[in-house]
């Protein structure tokens, strides 16, 4: 906040509008993990050209008052804002996990962000690893019943989940593991669990599964 104050007043008094923008708003939306370093503002306008100490200062040319908000009684970038800001100056990979968190938590992201829809490291990496083989895209995290699976080929009733060790480990885990394989095969979907391993380090066995059962299923 004290970042917001230093540059919304200027010195023949007048107002300025300011607000937590990129990597910082980003933290406070719990978009991102908040970091040690300069905090982002932006401030559109020519005012406050002074460098200050521990501010990064961003120059956007328009802020409309639809990308603004307060959060925690702080002046920031609206959610869609932010991610748009964050396209050119994160890693690719810290953005998707921005996208994917707004989306998690329900945040307005605006239709110019771009989703996979993936909500893991794991389910990016397979649906990467089907499009580099050519397989038709899958519907991600889609609804069958009231369960919501990882991965699905509808017109072949094809299902892949992919099992982090975190969420699927322990006796109540598999037991119910097997029971969403019941209650999908009882829709007439067949299913297939791969492993953390088995996505990142047998991507050649991956494909040739996946080959095997949609191609059985056409």
């Amino acid at each position: 906040m004290a970042a917001i104050l230093a540059l919304t007043s200027g010195a023949d008094g007048s107002s300025r509008t300011a607000a937590l923008s990129h990597r910082s708003a980003a933290a406070l939306w719990e978009l991102l993990p908040s970091r040690c370093g300069p905090v982002d503002v932006s401030l559109p306008s020519r005012g406050g050209r002074r460098r200050r100490q521990g501010i990064r200062i961003h120059r956007p040319t328009l802020l409309e008052p639809r990308e603004l908000t307060i959060k925690r009684a702080i002046p920031v970038t609206s959610p869609a804002r932010t991610l748009a800001d964050l396209r050119s100056t994160v890693l690719d990979h810290e953005l998707r996990r921005a996208i994917r968190q707004a989306e998690f938590l329900g945040l307005q992201v605006g239709p110019e962000i771009e989703s996979d829809r993936t909500r893991s490291e794991l389910e990016r990496r397979f649906l990467q690893l089907c499009r580099r083989a050519r397989f038709p895209d899958p519907a991600v995290n889609m609804a069958v019943g009231a369960m919501t699976v990882d991965f699905c080929w509808v017109r072949q009733k094809f299902v892949v989940e992919t099992d982090g060790f975190q969420a699927h480990r322990g006796r109540q885990a598999f037991e119910d593991d097997r029971a969403r394989d019941l209650r999908l095969r009882s829709h007439g979907y067949q299913v297939q669990h791969l492993s953390h391993r088995q996505v990142f380090q047998e991507p050649e066995w991956v494909v040739s599964v996946l080959q095997t059962a949609l191609g059985a299923r056409k």
